[in-house]
């Protein structure tokens, strides 16, 4: 005779199975009243529910252990599902700037194109900076150009005048300078030194006070003393030699005739004098004279 109590546990028991699905419906109730507390929709499924869908049920045949209950505390909620807002909240931060328009590549193309705008801006202004800068190293070099042109211009003009005034100067001052005679001493040195200027005047001074004045009294001297001129007439045989606004170097070709008691007869000397004039406040006056 068969054990009935061991027939009754047995994992295949009808007792045993009976005991099994009532406490899965239990469970069940038990999960829809809670999942209707927390959502207020009674047909939602509970986890329990969708474990129990996704587990596969065991052939009755086999042997089962003993069902575990496990109760969802009170407050328990789902984790939502993912949505497919919440895929575009993650989207890139960059590719969300580049598709900010819907449109990716249409941004990126307006930003480069304004890139370019703002290079082809810089690159101009650049070089309307470089052209103006050329533009007024070469004003600053034409005012300096005309400015040196006009000081030349200016001190060649000068020149000229002067070359003009120290020659004429010097063609009256030679005949006065280098003639005397002994019976009007004091009037003929007196009119010299007045084409004097500088050193040259005291030294004149000195040598016809103490040389010249003396010997011309003794010996009765008269020396007149003319600048030569051409045998056919025309301007004083005088030149320049050089000059510049405040200075003039003359060459004359004078003849001096000398009378005295130490020669029987009028002797001529046919002289070249060097002469330096300055010019000074009364005009151009003799500096030097030299004998060639």
């Amino acid at each position: 005779m068969a054990n009935p109590t061991s027939r009754t546990r047995g994992a295949g028991s009808p007792a045993r199975r009976t005991l099994t699905a009532a406490a899965r419906a239990a469970a069940k109730r038990t999960a829809s009243k809670r999942a209707e507390r927390v959502t207020g929709d009674p047909a939602a499924p509970s986890r329990k529910e969708a474990a129990a869908k996704k587990t596969p049920r065991r052939p009755e045949g086999q042997e089962s252990g003993p069902t575990l209950v496990i109760e969802v505390p009170d407050g328990w909620d789902d984790p939502p599902e993912p949505s497919l807002d919440s895929f575009d909240e993650d989207e890139p931060e960059g590719k969300g700037k580049e598709d900010g328009n819907g449109d990716g590549d249409g941004d990126g193309s307006e930003t480069r194109s304004d890139g370019g705008a703002g290079s082809g801006s810089g690159g101009r202004r650049s070089r309307g900076r470089l052209l103006t800068a050329i533009l007024t190293v070469l004003l600053i070099a034409g005012l300096v150009a005309v400015a040196v042109l006009g000081w030349q211009y200016r001190e060649g003009q000068r020149a000229e005048q002067a070359r003009e005034q120290a020659l004429t100067a010097a063609r009256k001052a030679a005949p006065v300078v280098l003639s005397y005679d002994y019976r009007h001493l004091d009037r003929d040195f007196t009119a010299a030194r007045a084409h004097l200027t500088g050193n040259f005047r005291d030294e004149y001074g000195k040598t016809t006070k103490t040389v010249v004045g003396p010997t011309a009294r003794k010996y009765e001297g008269v020396v007149k003393a003319t600048v030569v001129e051409p045998a056919a007439g025309g301007t004083p045989a005088a030149s320049v030699v050089s000059a510049s606004p405040d200075k003039a170097v003359v060459l004359l070709f004078v003849n001096q005739v000398t009378k005295s008691t130490q020669v029987s007869g009028p002797r001529v000397d046919l002289n070249r004098v060097r002469m330096t004039l300055d010019h000074t406040s009364e005009g151009w006056k003799v500096s030097a004279v030299d004998a060639l």
